[in-house]
């Protein structure tokens, strides 16, 4: 896989979960080739929607695996890369290469919020450990290290196999500032569901998805109208998919999006302690909201 193939509608696919918390990885396998048959270009597992934090190390693998082997040479398949230490994420990007994928998504350390000079310690390591081609994952918001355009600049002139960055600060100038600052050689990809209309006119060629879960035929045809500019389809599709896409801003938002999955005959809602599923009223608004979208989705 090289920097030419990171463009599209990539899902940051959900981990599904059997009665007894285990993971359902026949269950995983049929949802990545059927978000691949609706017209995803590639799939990212273990993010953070993919619950990674609570899955164990030989989970993560066998999801590559079996992620892998589902998709044979059909798109690519994109790895996770979290973990508190720089030893831990090191290993899992070794093992995921191992395990056949197509490229890493690599973010900072977790839980420990350092100066740049050790973010870009961890950042380079993580780099240097495979070949794979490498996506940064920027999210300010949910794991308070912020890389700025300049930083990753930095990074990209250290690193041959740094080819793409997923940006969520939800800041619509660090797309517009880091496509004049790398001049084509970062692809860029919008990480927040609502604002993917205007990231891709900003310059965004890629977006890694959450409510694509769900909704992936009506994901990738608002990813193609936004690229073709303004028009009244993609405000009236934008328009109707905006209450959904926003569930992927909000705290929730794995609980939130696997209800959606749920309602719309998909993956069990199920997901591992600390999070719970839904109950009550928040339960009763996301399927009220859910059946509505349902019911009117413009065709």
């Amino acid at each position: 896989m090289n920097q030419k193939d990171w463009a599209g509608v990539f899902p940051a696919i959900t981990t599904p979960f059997q009665a007894d918390l285990s993971v359902d990885y026949q269950t995983f396998a049929a949802q990545a080739r059927w978000l691949v048959d609706c017209g995803c270009h590639g799939i990212v597992a273990l993010g953070s929607l993919g619950e990674a934090p609570t899955l164990a190390r030989e989970e993560k693998i066998e999801i590559l695996q079996h992620a892998r082997h589902s998709l044979g040479d059909k798109a690519p398949v994109i790895a996770g890369i979290a973990a508190l230490s720089t030893a831990e994420a090191v290993w899992l990007a070794q093992e995921a290469h191992r395990a056949g994928v197509d490229g890493l998504m690599v973010l900072p350390p977790q839980v420990y919020r350092g100066d740049w000079r050790e973010t870009q310690a961890h950042l380079s390591a993580i780099f240097a450990a495979t070949p794979l081609s490498s996506m940064l994952y920027n999210n300010p918001i949910a794991y308070g290290t912020d890389i700025t355009p300049e930083q990753m600049l930095e990074l990209r002139t250290r690193h041959d196999n740094f080819h793409a960055v997923k940006e969520s600060s939800g800041d619509i100038r660090r797309i517009t500032s880091l496509k004049h600052l790398s001049a084509g050689s970062l692809a860029i990809f919008v990480g927040m569901d609502d604002v993917v209309v205007e990231s891709v006119a900003a310059g965004a060629t890629g977006w890694i998805a959450g409510l694509v879960n769900a909704f992936p035929e009506e994901s990738v045809r608002l990813f193609l109208l936004a690229k073709n500019g303004p028009s009244a389809e993609l405000e009236t599709l934008y328009s109707w998919f905006l209450p959904l896409l926003r569930l992927d801003t909000v705290p929730k938002f794995v609980q939130l999006i696997k209800q959606v999955q749920e309602e719309c005959g998909g993956p069990s809602a199920r997901t591992r302690p600390p999070r719970l599923e839904l109950v009550g009223e928040e339960r009763d608004e996301v399927i009220a909201l859910t059946r509505k979208s349902l019911t009117t989705c413009p065709r």
